[in-house]
């Protein structure tokens, strides 16, 4: 079966790659072998000028949108088709380059983001990182809520939102990216637009959709304490078009790889 997109969809995919140009071996085999129109990264960890445009043009992606920063954070997204208005929009309020957004041609705009991570306590009081996790989250909801556009939201949200979308519910539930307040700010983020979940559209609860392990397993695979902390959210006026949706989890197995594996979902056009 080829993983080439039929004419009449687009193939939109959404990774956070930890170091794009660490894993340039991987990106390459992964646009080669699934072949997106367009690929949103997060986690690029490089400024504009020196990300590997190079690569990316050789295989066909000659349009860009860049948004990064020496060493941390960071956004991109690559395209075989053109993109304009793109915009960077500062959540984090403090200037970090975690969001990048596109319109396409045909009047759809794809919004990527980075949520931070929100450090290792889950109170505010003695953690700001955590803090400022909840604040971007408040920050988007205000976005969201003014939203008149049809519009695909994708991106590392840093948020495993339902029980089932965890290995273990009853040991995360105070751990950061699982806790009841940002699970919360996730319900109030999707509400704020009636956005769809396009993830839990295709693989409807309790199935298992992980998109994350952590590198501290010996074997991931086999303990597979995974969560969903990647997401693509799509309008309503628009959740119809979505024709399929797969995370793609041996990505995860490929050398020096992320810890994140990438999602495609394919739009009619």
């Amino acid at each position: 079966m080829s993983n080439k997109s039929p004419s009449n969809t687009l193939k939109i995919a959404s990774w956070n790659i930890n170091s794009v140009r660490a894993r340039l071996d991987i990106v390459e085999r992964f646009l080669t072998e699934y072949q997106p129109d367009i690929l949103c990264l997060q986690e690029t960890k490089v400024i504009n000028g020196v990300f590997p445009e190079g690569l990316f043009r050789r295989l066909g992606y000659n349009h860009h949108a860049l948004h990064g920063q020496p060493m941390h954070h960071g956004v991109a997204i690559v395209s075989k088709v053109p993109m304009r208005d793109d915009d960077r929009l500062d959540w984090q309020a403090n200037g970090e380059a975690r969001h990048v957004g596109v319109r396409l041609d045909n009047g759809l705009r794809i919004e990527n983001v980075y949520v931070p991570a929100g450090g290792e306590e889950p109170d505010r009081t003695i953690n700001a990182k955590f803090g400022q996790k909840l604040d971007f989250f408040e920050r988007m909801i205000d976005w969201s809520s003014k939203l008149d556009v049809p519009t695909l939201l994708v991106g590392d949200f840093n948020v495993a939102p339902l029980e089932c979308d965890v290995w273990s519910h009853k040991q995360l539930i105070n751990v950061v990216s699982h806790t009841p307040v940002e699970c919360k700010l996730m319900d109030r983020l999707q509400k704020s637009h009636g956005w769809v979940d396009i993830g839990r559209r295709f693989y409807p609860a309790p199935e298992r959709l992980y998109t994350w392990w952590s590198y501290r397993a010996h074997d991931w695979a086999k303990s597979d304490r995974g969560r969903r902390l990647d997401h693509m959210w799509i309008s309503p006026s628009i959740a119809d078009k979505a024709v399929s949706h797969q995370v793609i989890e041996p990505v995860r197995s490929w050398a020096r790889p992320s810890d994140h594996a990438p999602l495609i979902t394919e739009i009619a056009i």
